[in-house]
Formats: structure tokens, sequence, C-alpha cells
């Protein structure tokens, strides 16, 4: 089924919004012709989404029926947004412990993974996967700005100033909050157009919207 009001708003905002596609690895290779096909609607639609903590049945970002999505994001050349961390509903969170992007981190050199949702309360292995693998990134998603981790930050300043990437959670968070609280986040002047701007282009493949919104 075509996601039609997402396609008639990318078609009547093409430089403002960018769309993903929610997987369900339980799918198995039906679940992979979808995302290929439903990437294929629109130039807009730029990434994979997965939430492995409100699957049912749950599925670990380390279980071998995700791989074949992933093979998938890599041959379309896309990234996949990922749950980390314990969530907010009560479902257990093992199978979105953020040491599991470890193996794949490794077994997919190609894939760019960006962790969603804070990895709370394993802020720190985070930063060690961020240091460590060149194609996994963070966003602030689900956190209002005056708790984003300051140890993220804090990467974000220094040898992680192109892996940390701003996200909002309108309409959980009000514009009005998020951007009020942003101005007293710790982060150098150097650092403000990575996180809010340039890495999200580099990380979803967005030039071509951000080409277009200049002419």
């Amino acid at each position: 089924r075509k996601p039609e009001k997402a396609l008639a708003s990318f078609d009547k905002y093409p430089s403002r919004f960018f769309g993903e596609v929610s997987v369900d690895p339980n799918s198995g290779m039906e679940g992979v012709r979808t995302l290929e096909t439903t990437i294929a609607l629109h130039k807009n639609i730029k990434a994979a989404s997965a939430h492995p903590c409100l699957l049912n049945p749950q599925v670990a970002i380390d279980d071998k029926r995700f791989y074949p999505i992933y093979a998938k994001c890599c041959e379309l050349d896309i990234p996949i947004n990922m749950l980390v961390g314990v969530p907010g509903p009560r479902v257990p969170y093992k199978c979105q412990h953020p040491g599991l992007l470890d193996e794949v981190a490794w077994f997919f050199p190609e894939l760019r993974v960006v962790m969603r949702h804070g990895g709370d309360p394993w802020t720190d292995l985070c930063v060690k996967l961020l240091l460590k693998w060149p194609n996994l990134y963070y966003s602030t998603s689900a956190w209002a700005p005056k708790h984003y981790p300051r140890n993220v930050l804090e990467f974000a300043n220094k040898r992680g100033t192109d892996k940390v990437l701003y996200a909002g959670y309108f309409p959980g968070l009000s514009y009005e909050r998020i951007f009020s609280e942003m101005d007293d986040l710790p982060l150098r002047d150097a650092t403000w157009p990575a996180f809010l701007r340039d890495n999200a282009i580099a990380v979803y493949g967005l030039q071509d919207i951000i080409q277009s919104s200049a002419q």
C-alpha cells in the first residue's frame, strides 16, 4: 500500500521533508521486497527504520532475521535508524542493547546505522562504539535538549563532530520547548552546523533535497 499522504507532502514540500520506511524482520523476504519497492516510490524516501523492542515477536539488533534487511540497506545505499537503550513502553529492553550493534557494524562495514532514542543508560558504550565504527551515528531523538547526555555532547565537540545528529520529538515535545532549551547546550560554535544540518545531509544523502531548496 502506497503512503499517499507522505508522498503528497514530499511533492508539495520537496525541500522540507524526507521519509523513512519501517521494517519488520519477522516478515522475511516479503519485508525486504517491501523496503525496496517503498524506497523506489519517491526520491525523498531516504532511510529504513527499526524498532526492535516494539516488534511482535521482538527481534534483537544482531538477530539473523535482521541481516537480509541490513544487506538490502547496503545495496540501496540507505541508512537504518535503530532504537537503542531501555524503551519507555513496558516491554523488555534486551533486544535493543546498543552493544548488539558491535557485531552488526563489523559484519556490515558499509551499513550506516543511526542510533535513536539515546541508548540510555549505556551512553558511554554508545560513545565507544561511535569511536570504533566509521558508519555508526547517534541522534538525539526522544530527549528534551536539557537531558541530552553530556558525554555525547562532549564527544560531539571533540572527536565526534561528524557523528551526532540533532533530532526532535514533535509532537511529543513542542518546538517551543525544544528550541528554548537548545540555547543552553554546551556545544562549540563550530559544532552547531554539523549537529543541526551537515551530518544529516551526509548520512541520509540529502544533497538533492538541499539543491532543490536553493533553486
